[in-house]
């Protein structure tokens, strides 16, 4: 059954709120506090908006508004539909929290360009929520560009030869990218008259030919690098070099989330599992999907700074999301979708918790780490929580987005995956757990000398400002691991997207 259309501008005014406050922002560069407070009403507005609309959207109505429009198929076309307010509600809501961690981390380290900073954020999150609600893929690839250019100024904040160094590689592979992506659309443009998204795919009918065999893998190496899929990762671990509330959101959730999303609307909104199954495609991005979660993970093992650990963890889990849309099952997909909110709450308190280090004893390496969760009880912690999760524990929710793509590979009969999925969760505790134990069971006295230093300088945990944050987002990875509908309804939204989707495939009509 067709959802109910409902007319409204909420899509757009979710959209605009941030773009407003970038401009306000660098107005008022001058003004410390006014500039902060801006960012946090901007944030908190484009959430109530955003979940203004989850009610309707949860009782299987869509909300749509075309802003602008050109010519028959040329149109700013945006809808809230069930994938989309998903994606919206985890990155506004996020925004909020970073917002408060970014005040105290960036005043901790008197950080420089703070407001070209709160401004490039807010226009990444208009860009990020654009991408969430773009109906058709000519509105996608706007927002998906704007995005791209958008965090370029974030990655090379500090301005120094290695942020510059990382900027034109994040640019390098993004904008290339975003050409390729372009190209794919064109050449769809041809061969359909309409590319408004829609569940089952929208070229869904089609005979297979090797020409949609190209589009698809133009379409997914357009996106893939935002996802981080290997050979195409190389970027996200230089941008790491960015301030840690950077690495936090944008890294961990809006840009990176924006690739996986990309892939979502690619397999279940243009080509669908049906068209899919036939020309063979998703089957080989699966395999690249559970290369980069493997070997991803063996290159995490070796990394001694923890921001870069967490970036090359970042690169495995992102694929478990793809591997999980590509595997053509309801489970997995609806597994896939819901396992984008559960990294993004589990490794942005990962990043949070990396970055109180740093801005409390300006450490940020592994190896002088030993001791540190006696002086950071409640960071490491939250580190632990996060950690856990990540390795799939269950009652966090990490395990329940794994279990479902782990019913997906058996509903499809591609048990392989299973065990790829077990070898991951292996390779996750062997290069999380090191941490907490060094930082819970040996003492400082045992670390390198300055690191022995640092940690006796002082005694106590970060700031509140930073501190709240970190461990709020660590109690919502443990509470949505029990409760995985409290608040936005995570997990049926999934659900009911990956139902969409496969109405009318599956036996009886879904």
């Amino acid at each position: 059954m067709d959802p109910v259309i409902i007319i409204d501008n909420r899509p757009l005014w979710a959209i605009l709120i941030s773009l407003v406050a970038a401009t306000l922002i660098l107005s008022a560069s001058k003004r410390p506090n006014l500039r902060e407070s801006i960012t946090i009403f901007a944030a908190v507005g484009k959430t109530a908006i955003v979940f203004s609309m989850l009610p309707a959207v949860l009782a299987g109505k869509v909300f749509e508004t075309t802003p602008l429009y050109i010519a028959e198929g040329i149109s700013l076309h945006l809808r809230a539909d069930a994938a989309g307010i998903m994606f919206a509600a985890l990155a506004s809501f996020l925004w909020v929290i970073t917002s408060f961690y970014s005040i105290g981390y960036m005043r901790s380290l008197r950080e420089k360009h703070q407001t070209s900073y709160y401004a490039c954020f807010a226009l990444c999150l208009s860009s990020a929520v654009g991408i969430a609600f773009s109906a058709n893929l000519l509105t996608f690839f706007i927002f998906y560009e704007i995005l791209a250019i958008s965090a370029y100024p974030l990655v090379v904040h500090k301005r120094n030869k290695e942020a510059i160094r990382a900027g034109r590689k994040y640019l390098a592979y993004a904008l290339i990218a975003g050409q390729i992506l372009l190209l794919a659309i064109i050449w769809i443009q041809v061969i359909s008259s309409d590319s408004t998204f829609q569940a089952g795919g929208f070229l869904a009918g089609k005979a297979s030919t090797p020409t949609l065999q190209a589009i698809f893998f133009l379409m997914v190496a357009g996106v893939a690098v935002k996802a981080g899929i290997m050979p195409l990762h190389d970027w996200l671990p230089a941008a790491m070099v960015a301030p840690t509330p950077v690495s936090a959101l944008l890294h961990a959730v809006a840009v990176v989330n924006a690739g996986v999303f990309g892939i979502i609307r690619i397999v279940g909104y243009v080509f669908g599992p049906q068209l899919l199954s036939e020309i063979g495609a998703a089957t080989v991005l699966a395999w690249v999907a559970s290369f980069t979660i493997i070997v991803a993970s063996l290159i995490a093992l070796g990394q001694d700074n923890l921001k870069k650990r967490l970036a090359y963890s970042t690169v495995s889990q992102l694929s478990y999301m793809v591997l999980g849309a590509c595997l053509l099952a309801p489970s997995g997909f609806a597994g896939g979708m819901f396992y984008m909110a559960a990294h993004s709450f589990m490794k942005i308190t990962l990043f949070f918790c990396a970055g109180a280090i740093y801005a409390t004893y300006k450490i940020s390496n592994i190896s002088e780490m030993k001791g540190i969760g006696q002086k950071m009880p409640y960071t490491m912690a939250a580190f632990t929580l996060g950690a856990l999760g990540i390795s799939g524990l269950p009652f966090l929710i990490g395990f329940i987005g794994k279990w479902n793509i782990a019913l997906g590979a058996v509903q499809g009969g591609q048990g392989i995956f299973v065990a790829v999925l077990i070898c991951s969760a292996l390779l996750s505790v062997g290069y999380f757990m090191p941490v907490v134990y060094m930082a819970f069971f040996q003492k400082p006295g045992e670390a390198l000398p300055r690191t022995q230093a640092a940690i006796s300088s002082r005694y106590g945990d970060a700031r509140p400002i930073i501190l709240v944050p970190l461990v709020l987002t660590a109690v919502f990875s443990l509470m949505l691991g029990v409760f995985p509908n409290l608040g936005a309804g995570f997990y049926d939204l999934a659900a009911m997207a990956a139902g969409s989707i496969f109405s009318g495939i599956l036996p009886g009509g879904g």
